[in-house]
């Protein structure tokens, strides 16, 4: 859909519209945008996108309303800012997003390409990092950063995209040439009410947004392989399945654990090859190979040169991140998990580097998906042999009701409210040989109670905890 009339910026917050500015009156989960449209054009707007069926305001305005309201605005956003990096891909999945941008943008990096990153941490290059605030920034963002990376003579982008983010439209103009899906597991229902929606929004980025001939990139190893495959192969994609999965374009044996990371046997397109993670954690093995394919499929470089160029990946901020200096020797580990299934993979990855006792600290989040809460106690006490429950950003819940939900998973739990002295516990158990998880949190650096977040960090817990023994 045109737009004719010439605007100054764009934005979806009446508070930002200034003269000349596009106003998407959008519909969000706690505020209905078009209830500020008046306040928009008192403001300064130009053009006003509306859901179908909103009412024509009064005023001098470009008024466009459509039943997909969102994908206007996004395509509005990126005829706007114009200028994108030459090769974009898209990583999505319930987990390993943020890992396997950040290994494209370091394998970019090493083999000399001026490549960032873009999502959950917010966007890094060679040079520089800014914090970030979503996984899949708003549309406007989102454009407005692309821009600003050609400026910066960046020609590679590997971006997140959550299934909020693709759901509402957030890369809709975004030029994707290779995207990748790592898997799916439970998580965000309380938003997609079941897992056929989580998937829908997630396959979107293949069935719409990756162009003809693009390159997808599946774990073939997900459940879900085949219906996205399908999904695909409709859409003239060239799929590369990777996984344990014998016969798909690259499969691999069960990697052989190692003190500092894992040995991996492949066959890709029925060539063997063998080269050495420098990374714990099983799961990182997945999302390492997501990102080797991604690099590859652009054909600029062989397969060999790539798999070099991974054995000198780093681990990512907050994924595994491994923190040193118990007086005991015992192996501590800060991880993002925060999902049943991302629990799972961390502690399993864990165990295979534990000599003695696994031990984790983990919580369940407030205002999300109540199901998961047993489900990620469950495993917790499954997979460790020292579970410790305790709160991890309880938003507007009560932190007693969330820990009770999850203590239906798990009733033998070891349960200490205040996150701070369940890390301090943790520390102070923890004997030579043992491997402690604190799960959760990750990168982030704040807990949130009843709406106030509070600074918390977990690896700087840890520091603490260690120091105090």
């Amino acid at each position: 859909m045109q737009i004719n009339t010439k605007i100054t910026g764009l934005t979806a917050d009446s508070r930002e519209v200034k003269a000349g500015y596009l106003f998407a009156a959008l519909l969000g989960a706690k505020v209905d945008g078009r209830d500020y449209i008046s306040k928009a054009i008192e403001n300064g707007a130009q053009v006003i996108i509306a859901p179908t069926g909103t009412a024509k305001p009064e005023g001098d305005v470009e008024f466009i309303t459509d039943d997909h309201p969102r994908r206007i605005y996004a395509m509005a956003c990126a005829d706007f800012y114009k200028n994108q990096p030459a090769k974009i891909v898209a990583v999505t999945g319930t987990n390993g997003k943020t890992s396997t941008v950040n290994f494209v943008q370091q394998l970019w990096q090493i083999l000399g390409i001026k490549g960032a990153s873009l999502g959950t941490l917010g966007v890094k290059t060679a040079d520089d990092f800014i914090e970030g605030a979503m996984t899949t920034p708003d549309p406007r963002v989102m454009h407005q950063t692309l821009s600003d990376l050609v400026q910066k003579k960046i020609t590679h982008v590997a971006l997140e995209a959550s299934s909020h983010g693709l759901d509402q439209n957030r890369l809709d103009g975004v030029n994707v040439h290779a995207a990748a899906f790592t898997n799916l597991t439970q998580d965000h229902l309380d938003y997609h009410g079941d897992m056929d929606a989580y998937f829908q929004a997630k396959a979107y980025l293949f069935s719409e947004l990756l162009p003809s001939g693009g390159a997808a990139v599946l774990n073939s190893d997900m459940p879900y392989f085949e219906k996205i495959k399908g999904i695909c192969d409709a859409k003239s994609l060239r799929v590369m399945g990777y996984g344990t999965k014998q016969g798909e374009y690259l499969s691999y044996k069960e990697p052989k654990a190692t003190a500092s990371g894992y040995d991996i046997e492949l066959k890709i397109k029925g060539a063997k090859k063998e080269f050495h993670l420098p990374l714990v954690g099983r799961f990182q093995v997945d999302n390492a190979l997501a990102a080797v394919l991604l690099v590859y499929g652009e054909g600029l470089h062989d397969l060999d040169t790539i798999l070099r160029a991974a054995q000198l990946l780093k681990p990512v901020r907050g994924r595994l991140e491994m923190v040193s200096g118990h007086p005991k020797d015992a192996a501590i580990f800060v991880d993002y998990a925060h999902t049943p299934d991302a629990l799972e993979n961390a502690l399993k990855s864990l165990r295979h580097h534990t000599k003695k006792r696994l031990i984790c600290v983990f919580g369940c989040g407030g205002d999300r998906d109540k199901t998961k809460r047993p489900l990620m106690a469950a495993a917790a006490f499954k997979y460790s042999d020292v579970a410790i429950l305790t709160d991890d950003n309880p938003r507007s819940e009560d932190p007693a009701a969330i820990r009770a939900d999850a203590l239906k998973g798990a009733p033998d739990a070891l349960e200490i409210d205040d996150r701070r002295e369940a890390i301090d516990c943790a520390v102070q158990i923890a004997e030579k040989g043992d491997v402690i998880l604190v799960a959760g949190k990750g990168h982030e650096q704040g807990q949130e109670i009843m709406g106030v977040k509070h600074p918390f960090d977990d690896v700087s817990e840890v520091k603490k905890a260690i120091k105090g023994l």
